[in-house]
């Protein structure tokens, strides 16, 4: 296990922000992990557990402990009852593996193509697009507790999914770090293709679409929204989709579209659990005064997808805090509805 000592965090996230870590290790197994643990126990360091860095906003000032990137590579695979399970590293690379699904012709999270970020992050935010979210794949997660080491597999019931939650991000946060995700996918199945934009992409096609085909068209779409990490582009210094959906009663969703500012188009909006209402965050961004291309300093908001907050080169955690607040107060008074962030603030 090597340790590495003030190296700068920004060339780890997508954002290309945040300062550096006081010490650094990279865990190639899980032995690496519990010898890294152990080490931030011996010397009371805060402990801060690093995946693709796509999902992340670090501190200016980084961050005063230990640093633990995941890079626990390997995927396999095997047939069970008809379907075939994918067993992943949590430090492989998640489009790899959707790729990976893909080539095999097995349907289930092909949806999800080109998503940055690894595989260990993928049971935390419950993530998800275009209609399909990893819960629905997931048959356990490998973890070790941080507290004990103790090395344990946990089911998809007992990871408690919801819309981009699970028990790692927050009734149980900080207290096990994600090795090894097992999805169960199905040889020959149909792609999924629910969502609007995928509808509108394959809108007078005779024929039904391919696996390889959705993936194609999913990573088109994101390409076209800066949603794909593209080299040379700058609507891609982001942490993707900034902000979620928010969810409410249908009687709140009323109350929006009432609204004097919604007189001419309600709120795109879909079916949450437990009856509830889904509303589109991005719309409430636009139509809050921050439009495609909003520009405050070296921050704004991308030119391609309103819902994405961009580093345009050279900003700071600070200032990509500033807007996040001003959007987020912007939302407030007109809508009043408090949007919540999808990242994870690192070090504030």
């Amino acid at each position: 296990m090597k340790i590495r000592e003030h190296l700068t965090l920004a060339p780890y996230t997508t954002f290309q922000v945040g300062g550096p870590a006081r010490f650094f290790v990279e865990a190639a197994d899980e032995s690496e992990v519990l010898q890294a643990l152990q080490h931030a126990r011996s010397h009371s360091l805060p402990l801060f557990v690093l995946g693709g860095g796509s999902n992340l906003v670090v501190a200016d000032t980084g961050w005063p402990g230990l640093v633990l990137k995941i890079g626990i590579s390997g995927i396999s695979t095997r047939e069970s009852n008809g379907k075939r399970l994918f067993h992943a590293g949590a430090g492989e690379d998640w489009d790899k593996l959707v790729a990976l699904s893909v080539e095999q012709n097995c349907a289930g999270i092909e949806c999800m193509s080109g998503i940055p970020g690894t595989v260990g992050g993928t049971p935390v935010q419950n993530v998800g697009a275009y209609g399909q979210e990893v819960a629905e794949t997931i048959t356990s997660v490998r973890v070790i507790e941080i507290a004990t080491g103790n090395v344990t597999e946990m089911s998809n019931a007992e990871c408690g999914f919801s819309y981009r939650t699970s028990i790692f991000n927050s009734t149980q946060k900080g207290r096990y770090i994600v090795t090894q995700v097992s999805y169960l996918l199905t040889p020959g199945g149909a792609p999924r293709i629910d969502y609007a934009d995928l509808k509108r992409h394959f809108a007078g096609r005779s024929q039904s679409p391919s696996l390889g085909q959705t993936r194609e068209a999913v990573r088109q779409i994101r390409a076209s929204k800066a949603m794909l990490i593209t080299a040379g582009d700058d609507d891609c210094r982001s942490a993707g989709s900034f902000f979620k959906n928010p969810i409410v009663a249908v009687a709140e969703y009323e109350r929006i579209a009432a609204l004097s500012v919604c007189r001419e188009q309600k709120p795109p909006s879909y079916p949450a659990e437990d009856g509830q209402v889904k509303i589109s965050a991005a719309w409430l961004v636009e139509r809050s005064g921050f439009h495609k291309g909003f520009a405050m300093g070296r921050v704004g908001i991308s030119r391609k997808h309103s819902l994405a907050i961009v580093n345009r080169g050279g900003a700071t955690a600070a200032e990509i805090v500033e807007l996040k607040n001003r959007v987020q107060e912007g939302v407030a008074n007109v809508f009043g509805v408090t949007l919540h962030p999808e990242p994870v603030f690192v070090g504030f």
